[in-house]
């Protein structure tokens, strides 16, 4: 049988307090549904994962004719099910007085080297100091304008892709409406360009190669993703590029054909490279002892994963004209690099570099 189509019979319980109160959903199922609990409810309310869906059910969130239900609960006519959900994030997106590094700005978007330990927007655990607070900020005090709207819903206006919180690199916002939709409608049909330069530990062979491999969320740990070769697999496709051999170590330039949630870290650490610093997936965080630099030994040089976005081009939204940006790598991937050279290295440059390491900040 096909699903319902009943709406909630209540949106929300009221509340006098700022985004607190949970939202109280309840449907009363007229036909049979050949779905699990958990994944009507996530029909039902997209906003949410089926992971955080799957928790809420275990906290007796939900229930289904007056008693606590399993995520596994298969729903059938006449079913009445109350979930009260966490409520939505704000739409009101406070200003924090955060600096940017700005690589360019007109009326329609801006362009910005994001730095490490910054989230893209918030959440409901980060609701400050996040980039578009950052970027509320700068509009409302110091070049005037405004965020696109869309998105501004789930606390996301202007987002039209997404860096994670340890990568550092170029990221496009929008502030128009329109220049909104047609920047993500290219990033839909894989019409911008996507490079990245990362350090991985390993030798990657050969030079140069395609990973076709599907990435969906991790089985068991809730902030990871994985190789899934079942339904909840998304294609996944990454170019990678050696560009420079170390000891133990490979400098590498990506090429994103993709965009899931951790492409990269995925792809490289399933076979074997992965990135330096990033423990979520294998990789090491690396000290001065273990790269030979003089001064404190237990000095940390990289202790994130050493990812950056170093080039994104697209088409301007609205003029329209190719735009292409470049963002120089941050201090910690610069010392991490030439620490290695210093070690001994080997030049490569596999077919279909583009990349031009001197202009990033890592002269030969």
């Amino acid at each position: 049988m096909t699903e319902s189509s009943e709406e909630p019979i209540l949106d929300a319980e009221a509340s006098d307090g700022e985004d607190e109160a949970p939202l109280r959903l309840e449907f009363e199922l007229q036909h049979d549904l050949d779905k699990r609990l958990d994944r009507y409810l996530v029909d039902r309310a997209p906003t949410l994962s089926r992971t955080q869906i799957q928790r809420l059910i275990e906290e007796n969130a939900v229930t289904v004719n007056g008693r606590v239900a399993k995520a596994s609960t298969r729903l059938r006519k006449g079913d009445h099910v109350i979930a009260l959900l966490p409520p939505p994030p704000s739409e009101h997106i406070p200003a924090d007085d955060i600096p940017l590094d700005v690589l360019f700005e007109d009326d329609d978007l801006i362009v910005v080297n994001k730095q490490a330990g910054l989230i893209v927007h918030p959440a409901r655990s980060h609701k400050r100091g996040t980039l578009v607070n950052a970027l509320a900020w700068r509009f409302q005090h110091v070049t005037g304008g405004s965020l696109s709207t869309v998105g501004k819903e789930f606390a996301r206006p202007g987002v039209v892709h997404r860096l994670d919180k340890w990568t550092t690199g170029v990221m496009v916002a929008a502030k128009g409406d329109t220049a909104h939709w047609r920047l993500a409608k290219q990033f839909e049909k894989r019409t911008t360009g996507k490079r990245y330069l990362a350090v991985v530990h390993g030798r990657p062979e050969p030079d140069t190669d395609r990973i076709d491999l599907p990435l969906g969320k991790h089985a068991t740990i809730r902030e990871m993703y994985a190789v899934r070769w079942d339904e909840t697999g998304k294609p996944s496709q990454t170019i990678f590029r050696v560009r420079e051999r170390y000891e133990g170590f490979a400098l590498v330039e990506l090429e994103l054909l993709t965009g899931r949630t951790h492409q990269i870290r995925v792809h490289m650490s399933h076979l074997g490279w992965p990135l330096a610093g990033d423990d979520l997936y294998d990789g090491k965080h690396l000290a001065a002892r273990d790269l030979g630099l003089p001064g404190d030994p237990d000095r940390l040089v990289i202790e994130r994963q050493a990812l950056h976005a170093s080039l994104l081009s697209f088409e301007h939204p609205i003029t329209p004209r190719p735009m292409t940006f470049t963002a120089p790598l941050p201090a910690d991937l610069r010392e991490l690099v030439q620490a290695l050279r210093a070690r001994g290295f080997q030049a490569v440059d596999a077919p279909g570099s583009t990349l031009d390491l001197a202009a990033l900040g890592i002269p030969r």
